[in-house]
């Protein structure tokens, strides 16, 4: 049997087909309580801390070679004069 459908009627299945498929794949991964939203806030909380301190490690790392350098160049300059 054949029945036409309107594009209203349509959009409307792919949307509840949409929210049944997110809802199923949210399920499967274990973010379907009611705790789901504040897991989902954690979850970036973190990610958010990790950036940061990834990106500090970075900033000390580097300090820290431009330090040895400058020190390394300060005593060489100091000995050069010492003779």
């Amino acid at each position: 049997m054949v029945t036409d459908m309107t594009d209203a009627e349509i959009k409307l299945v792919i949307q509840d087909a949409a929210k049944e498929g997110a809802k199923q794949a949210l399920k499967e991964i274990g973010l379907s309580d009611i705790d789901a939203p504040n897991d989902v806030r954690e979850l970036r909380s973190l990610l958010d801390t990790w950036r940061a301190t990834k990106q500090t490690i970075g900033h000390t790392i580097a300090r820290a070679i431009t330090t040895a350098i400058l020190t390394a160049l300060a005593l060489g300059i100091y000995m050069g004069w010492g003779k």
